[in-house]
């Protein structure tokens, strides 16, 4: 069996995994050999060009050491302050610096350069997340020809805000460069399609479009899940016993709203507090027998967006507390730190009305884990946003438009007030879709279709063969009279990946 290697921006500590990807992830290396690679959380004064490795927990764990410089140009800079905010469609919080990008293809390049003296001929490398779009682009100019899978965790964009990230034309060039690309969801392959389309329609008015070669990347949805059975245990066992019992006393008989979000604008945490005050507003029977309880840990709270959501949040969870309030009543709870998994499973098993109202995310997993730990005879009641990967899966959730308060509003009153047996038939569709999609059925379908795609042909869409070349230059400046100059033509002579029935008019 080909030998696995792992990729991503970070690679798994000595403390226990916390995270369900992280567990399913260490244990498909487990299975099949081969080694995970990252970046250390080291800093050094000067590029680290050879990997270190060490075994955690069994498993070999390669990693390098960053400059402060390059880690802020490429973690801080142009991966999170351009296009995370692009990807989830809020480009008036990107904050454009031209050298962030030199210093995310340095990152990518060094990542490659540490990484291919290891690499044997019929390893199969798969790649995660934002972070590194440009690694399979570093390591085909490096003459690696192993099959190269990407996975994207967040939402891919629509055509209008890719095209307002700086060298996105390098970003799409890189994606194709790898022989297997996944998205959370179909409207992320619709996303990627629908860039192409507008190509097409550019070239037809007269314009001069991109020339992007997908003839030998598949694109295909493979949605992420948790594990459903883990947190169906956790949500019984001691420690998620332990905490329902408390919170259940404290609240009095009170039913429980329950968000749990990691602090982030692309979460929709002020709109959902506008839509609870409305909730209140509206129902004033409700006042004294709802209580909402919101989990929020603080990211990445060195950028300036997100202390302005953090202090937005804070705004918005004064005034309803201030509004509502009495003496023996208290209408919200905002906890601004993180919790063990079994005392989420237990919080999620106490919910009425679990909340999940992102403006717009890959998947969610806590609408995963909510589901996976209800209790089945008497379940809570999923409010979902329609913008969430997890809609397109969880049909049976109650979906919301999170931008609209007052549907948010109205969707948790329905909840509070559903008859059990339609809260028993919701979960169990519910259930069976977060079984069907659970995160271990995720790894192994994606390297299935990944190593079932046979040898990767011979690429020269890079232009590079040999990185030592003297005529190598960074993608985003190519030579004069070179064909990359131009803005791009699509060619999809024979993609691989699922063509949308509404594109196939553009192409004929």
């Amino acid at each position: 069996m080909s030998r696995l290697v792992i990729v991503s921006n970070r690679t798994p500590g000595k403390a226990p995994a916390a995270g369900g990807l992280a567990v399913v992830l260490k244990k498909t290396l487990s299975e099949r050999d081969g080694f995970w690679f990252g970046w250390s959380g080291q800093f050094s004064e000067t590029p680290e060009k050879q990997a270190r490795f060490e075994t955690i927990d069994g498993l070999s764990i390669g990693q390098v050491d960053l400059t402060r410089a390059d880690h802020n140009a490429y973690y801080a800079g142009y991966a999170n302050s351009i296009l995370w905010p692009a990807f989830h469609l809020r480009l008036d919080l990107t904050n454009i610096q031209s050298h962030w990008y030199e210093g995310y293809r340095r990152v990518n390049a060094q990542f490659a350069d540490a990484l291919v003296e290891h690499l044997e001929p019929d390893d199969v490398i798969w790649v995660h997340d934002y972070h590194l779009i440009p690694l399979a682009t570093e390591l085909r100019r490096r003459n690696v020809r192993n099959r190269i899978g990407f996975y994207l965790h967040i939402p891919f964009p629509t055509p209008d805000a890719l095209n307002a990230i700086p060298h996105h034309e390098d970003l799409l060039r890189d994606l194709v460069a790898y022989d297997l690309v996944g998205f959370q969801a179909q409207r992320d392959v619709a996303a990627f399609h629908e860039f192409i389309a507008h190509e097409q329609i550019h070239k037809q008015t007269g314009g001069e479009p991109m020339v992007l070669d997908i003839d030998d990347t598949v694109l295909e949805a493979f949605p992420i899940g948790s594990d459903p059975e883990a947190f169906a245990r956790l949500a019984v066992s001691p420690n998620g016993r332990k905490i329902a019992k408390r919170v259940s006393a404290a609240l009095n008989a009170h039913a429980l709203i329950l968000g749990v979000d990691r602090l982030d604008y692309s979460k929709g945490l002020p709109q959902r507090i506008s839509a609870y005050e409305k909730l209140l507003e509206n129902n004033a029977r409700l006042r004294r027998t709802v209580h909402m309880l919101q989990i929020a840990p603080p990211s990445r709270d060195s950028i300036k967006e997100y202390q302005q959501i953090s202090d937005e949040l804070d705004s918005a969870v004064g005034r309803v507390i201030g509004r509502f309030a009495e003496p023996d009543w208290l209408p919200l709870t905002y906890v601004k730190r993180a919790y063990a998994q079994a005392s989420l499973a237990g919080l999620y098993r106490l919910a009425r009305v679990g909340l999940v109202t992102p403006l717009r995310d890959g998947m969610n997993l806590v609408a995963h884990e909510y589901v996976a730990s209800q209790n089945p005879e008497d379940p809570g009641v999923l409010v979902l946003s329609r913008f969430a990967g997890a809609a397109e899966i969880f049909h049976d959730a109650l979906l919301i438009n999170p931008f609209d308060t007052d549907e948010t509003a109205e969707a948790m009153r329905q909840a509070l007030a559903m008859p059990i047996e339609e809260r028993k038939e919701r979960w169990r569709k519910l259930m069976d879709s977060a079984r069907l999609h659970s995160v271990d059925n995720w790894a192994s379908s994606y390297l299935d279709r990944l190593m079932g795609l046979g040898d990767t042909p011979d690429r020269d869409d890079t232009g590079d063969a040999d990185v030592s070349d003297a005529d190598a230059r960074p993608l985003s400046t190519p030579p004069a009279g070179d064909p990359a100059n131009r803005a791009i033509t699509v060619t999809p002579r024979k993609h691989r990946g699922t063509l949308f029935p509404w594109l196939k008019s553009v192409f004929s």
